[in-house]
């Protein structure tokens, strides 16, 4: 219908505006970097604060940021790099997270089932996640010595997009089968999670295509998929019994706000509340763009679980 035809087309131009705006601002370099690994991808940006939350000053709660981008290799930390300085201006001591990503083609793990090779592949495994629990392990001692105007037991865990999905699989990490290597023994000590538009649900995500089979790739491909899908999926670790907002909004067209959907109901299913906070006429992007109100909506999330 034309109706329809005009409605796509303008959503489409919106979404394409958003998603401009958002990787219009210059990078911004942190205030130090530090290795948590010895791959040049395992590294954290470390932001101080550029002002006190209150009036007393004292110690800032820490954000730990995970950057999106379907777990590929094009997309790495320094896009979201305004968004980690955007939440340092408002007072919080950021450490922004690379991690490695998928690279080159691999037969077969095309972003529909049976198709060749294409490239760059999202994720890969078991790297990906082996440099989270890095990362997220090392985040203590690391503060201690760079950044020390942190308070690390005030530690709230963002991500978006994909970086979404980590978030949550980070704070899930006591939930994994009992021979995952990246397995704790108890919940992390985080105040909360904040998760931005996450590929939160991955099956839902895959009857979805979202981010063109990423999922799907990131596990493996079809034969890694059903077989990794409880080391991976968030929606199948719950309850965590950490505080979780998930921000989405419902004008994506990237990650739909179904999957988040589909996370808060396993949630509840498994007795646990979590916040959903949806945006409405918000894309994929605004929420790590400086320049939108989505963006001072997401910081307010952060700050209420922070404090």
């Amino acid at each position: 219908m034309p109706d329809d035809s005009a409605a796509r087309a303008a959503a489409e131009a919106r979404a394409a505006a958003e998603e401009e705006s958002a990787f219009s601002h210059a990078a911004v370099d942190p205030d130090v970097t530090a290795a948590y690994g010895a791959d040049p991808d395992q590294v954290i940006d470390f932001y101080a604060p550029r002002e006190a939350l209150s009036p007393g000053g004292g110690l800032a709660p820490l954000v730990v940021v995970l950057h999106g981008g379907a777990w590929r290799a094009p997309y790495d930390r320094r896009h979201v790099t305004p968004f980690a300085d955007f939440l340092a201006r408002r007072g919080f001591a950021v450490a922004n997270v690379e991690y490695r990503r998928g690279g080159v083609s691999v037969p077969g793990q095309g972003a529909a089932a049976g198709a060749g090779d294409v490239g760059p592949v999202a994720g890969r495994w078991p790297e990906t996640f082996d440099d989270v629990a890095a990362a997220m392990d090392a985040l203590p001692a690391l503060v201690r010595e760079f950044l020390p105007q942190a308070d690390s037991r005030r530690m709230v865990v963002t991500g978006h997009s994909a970086g979404g999905h980590l978030a949550l699989w980070a704070a899930a990490r006591h939930l994994l089968p009992t021979d995952a290597v990246w397995r704790i023994d108890r919940p992390a000590p985080l105040r909360g999670v904040v998760a931005l538009a996450p590929i939160a649900d991955f099956t839902v995500a895959e009857k979805l295509d979202v981010c063109g089979g990423a999922c799907r790739q990131l596990l493996g491909g079809e034969e890694g998929f059903t077989a990794r899908l409880p080391y991976a999926d968030p929606a199948l670790l719950l309850p965590t019994g950490i505080a979780t907002t998930l921000v989405q909004g419902r004008a994506d067209t990237v990650v739909p706000q179904a999957v988040a959907e589909a996370y808060a109901d396993a949630a509840a299913k498994a007795g646990e509340v979590v916040g959903l906070t949806l945006l409405e006429d918000v894309g994929h992007f605004p929420l790590i763009d400086p320049a939108a109100d989505a963006c001072a909506v997401v910081a307010e999330e952060i700050a209420q679980l922070a404090w």
